[in-house]
This record gives C-alpha cells, sequence and structure tokens, in this order.
C-alpha cells in the first residue's frame, strides 16, 4: 500500500541516531528548484544549480544515514517541452558535474548508473556518462541511479517491446520477468520515495517500482532539502509497517 503523508512532524530532540530500519533504497524527486530561485529574485537555472550543490550533501548523508541504494529524479522525458535555454542549461549542468565530481564520487566509493535513454544527448555528454558508469561499475559504498532522460511509462513501454523482440510467450510473462527488463534490472524496487515543494503527485517516476514504496511528502524545495529534512524522511520510514497489501 503506497502511504503518501505531508511532511509535518519535528526532528527527534535526540539527532541522528543510528535508524532501527533505513530504507536500503530510496527514491527522490527533487522538485522545486525553480521556485526557490524564483522566491529569491533569480533565474531559475540558478535554482537548478542549487539543486544540484545539494545533492553532494545528500550523497554523504546517504551513507551516514545506511542507504544503499539512492535513485535521483534529475531529468524525465517531458522536460524537453521547457523553455530550450533551461533544457541547455541543465545539459550543461550535467555535463559540468560529471567533468567536477566524478573522480571524487569514484574516490568516495560511489557507483553510478544511468536510468533512462541516453539517445538524445549530445555524443560528448552520452560518452562521459557512459565512461563514468564504465569506471566506477565496481563501487559499492553507495549505487547512485541518475534518472536522466527517463519516464516511467516509457520505460514499461520499452520493456514490453523488447520482451516481444526476444520471442517471449505471453503465457511466460510473469512480474519477476518484466522487472528484469526495466531499467533497474535486478535492482530492489525502492522502499522509500522523498517528494519535496510539497506536490501529490508521482509525476512518472518509478511507476512500476514503486508500486509498494512508501511515500513522504516535503513541503521544502530540493536545494534547502537538508540533513535535518533527510533524517526526518527516514526516521518516519523506519516507524511505519509495510503490510504489502496485508491486512494485518
Amino acid at each position: 500500500m503506497v502511504e503518501i503523508v505531508k511532511a509535518t512532524e519535528p526532528v527527534p530532540e535526540t539527532k541522528y541516531l543510528p535508524l532501527p530500519n533505513p530504507p536500503y533504497h530510496v527514491g527522490i524527486i527533487m522538485d522545486g528548484n525553480g521556485r526557490w530561485a524564483k522566491s529569491r529574485g533569480k533565474a531559475r537555472i540558478e535554482g537548478h544549480k542549487a539543486g544540484t550543490e545539494n545533492l553532494r550533501r545528500i550523497l554523504e548523508h546517504s551513507v551516514e544515514f545506511g542507504v544503499k541504494m539512492l535513485t535521483i529524479y534529475a531529468f524525465s522525458t517531458e522536460n524537453w517541452k521547457r523553455p530550450p535555454l533551461e533544457v541547455m542549461g541543465l545539459m550543461n549542468i550535467l555535463e559540468n558535474v560529471i567533468d567536477r565530481e566524478l573522480m571524487e564520487l569514484h574516490k568516495n566509493g560511489v557507483q553510478l548508473r544511468h536510468l533512462g535513454k541516453l539517445e538524445k544527448l549530445r555524443p560528448a555528454i552520452r560518452e562521459k556518462v557512459q565512461r563514468a558508469i564504465e569506471l566506477t561499475k565496481d563501487n559499492d559504498r553507495l549505487i547512485l541511479n541518475v534518472a536522466f532522460n527517463y519516464g516511467g511509462r516509457d520505460e514499461i513501454v520499452q520493456a514490453v517491446q523488447n520482451l516481444i523482440r526476444d520471442n517471449v510467450k505471453p503465457e511466460d510473462v510473469t512480474e519477476d520477468l518484466l522487472s528484469k527488463y526495466m531499467y533497474t534490472g535486478a535492482s530492489p524496487d525502492p522502499d522509500l520515495i522523498i517528494r519535496t515543494s510539497g506536490e501529490f503527485r508521482t509525476s512518472n517516476f518509478l511507476i512500476w517500482q514503486a508500486a509498494y514504496a512508501e511515500y513522504y511528502i516535503t513541503p521544502v524545495y530540493w536545494p534547502d532539502f537538508d540533513k535535518d529534512e533527510y533524517y526526518k524522511a527516514l526516521h518516519t520510514f523506519s516507524q511505519r509497517e509495510r503490510r504489502y497489501g496485508d491486512a494485518k
């Protein structure tokens, strides 16, 4: 059962105690960059840059709090509809982040994976993404799935098309088999999905994988989603009883 709760409860007074049941896999819909920038009289692209800076901190906190896999929604298949200058700016941010952060991520044991299509990206960016994946493939301290040019419905369509290409018989199609054809492959489904900025929708993010994920909605914009807010989300998750449809 998907539970959506608006984040209002305070951080426990004894901050950052070890979590009794930290989620293995956390997905984050990093929303609110544009509104964060607008509230400060800045251009939207400045919000995206601030959001990128915050991601570095959240990666560090993920390791500290015991999260083993993090999936971030960086650019959706629908984001191509945004103004061309904003799209170009987002592409430049992706390229700059790879150039600036790759070796540090590798040094810190982060394994990078890409979810989505690379075809629409510039050849230079595609090559950098592929190089980053290859360089970090054996790291195991934290797995970072970057959903870039990703859409949940498109992912399901791609999976079904590949099943057909592989001549899989209809009677042989199971949930487990279809899951293996998703971008996430054999990875475990997300335990917790966090959405910043207070919007109550999934925005086409991991819609197959998140069937039984817990949802945590916070009104905080992504650039301001700090260590306290992250711990609050993980602590809330650790207090929930997951039934997976069971009435008990």
